[in-house]
């Protein structure tokens, strides 16, 4: 099939890897771009793809937490000066808290109340899209809840407080100090907004995303031209390497360096005087995976003075 220079494009910026393997790699894949990147991937061409894609959107993740509880979203906009509005930041900040509701369901969100306004979510973002003058939406939300224990959050390039580029909640069940619990929760948040793991562990990662890990470790294994017995064993091994640089507990904290998160929660219990556990985490890039489309800025001010 014929590639556009467009594709070859986009899937260098996602690859970093040379426009003409690009190019092959999409005419191998019929066009597919995350089919192209795994063919780059399985020759070693594209060893660390950028997943989340460019990121587009702007505008606001919002955090909210209410004891055992706590809440996170993300409102998009179409440009970073309405994220810098005060209009815009209240109503992310509410919808926030409103979201403490939506149990991460973002239909219910849209339309639950709105305070003070008679409205629901999504009316008053359509009001504010008039008076502001810029197209505005709702993207997704998520939630947690710990039985006992506390909902640690971090949010990072904060332009008010629980509100940023960025925001991560993460559960801990724990009857000890909330206080060091707390602490403990705001470290935690922190690494996973620097690491981006996929799961908690192992066992509750997406095993479609395993498997496709699985595919591209074995064709790669294969090339290798090694016995069966030894192939298997570098698959296993890779796998295993997989795990540890994706899950939460295996990976290595970025406040030392040194110390696997499992065992920075084991030592935590020192000072939260009970055993932890960490239930989930839930993060949120502002524009992750959507599409921007590029344009030509002098061109535009050009054509709106009337300017050929």
């Amino acid at each position: 099939m014929a590639v556009s220079a467009q594709q070859v494009k986009e899937l260098r910026e996602l690859t970093g890897v040379g426009m003409m393997d690009c190019k092959k790699a999409l005419e191998e894949t019929g066009g597919d771009m995350e089919a192209a990147v795994d063919w780059l991937r399985t020759r070693g061409l594209a060893k660390a793809a950028k997943k989340a894609g460019r990121v587009a959107a702007e505008g606001l993740v919002g955090v909210s937490i209410d004891g055992t509880r706590g809440a996170i979203v993300e409102v998009n906009s179409e440009t970073d000066f309405v994220a810098r509005n005060d209009q815009f930041q209240t109503i992310v900040g509410n919808i926030a808290k409103l979201a403490l509701d939506a149990n991460g369901d973002v239909s219910k969100l849209s339309e639950m109340p709105y305070p003070g306004s008679g409205r629901s979510a999504s009316a008053e973002l359509t009001d504010a899209i008039a008076k502001i003058g810029e197209n505005m939406n709702l993207r997704r939300t998520g939630t947690l809840t710990v039985k006992d224990g506390v909902i640690g959050s971090y949010v990072h390039n904060s332009v008010a407080p629980g509100l940023g580029k960025l925001g991560v909640i993460v559960g801990l069940e724990s009857t000890g100090d909330k206080a060091a619990l707390n602490a403990l929760g705001k470290q935690l948040a922190m690494h996973i907004a620097n690491t981006k793991p996929l799961s908690v562990s192992p066992d509750d990662i997406d095993q479609d995303v395993v498997a496709r890990e699985r595919a591209i470790f074995t064709e790669q294994a294969r090339e290798s031209g090694k016995p069966d017995a030894v192939i298997e064993k570098m698959i296993e091994g890779r796998v295993r390497k997989f795990y540890e640089e994706v899950t939460l507990l295996s990976q290595v904290f970025v406040i030392d360096g040194e110390t696997k998160i499992a065992d920075v929660v084991k030592n935590a219990e020192k000072d939260v005087g009970a055993p932890i556990k960490v239930t989930g985490f839930v993060a949120y890039a502002l524009g992750e995976g959507i599409a921007k489309e590029e344009t030509d800025f002098a061109a535009e001010v050009a054509a709106t003075a009337g300017v050929k």
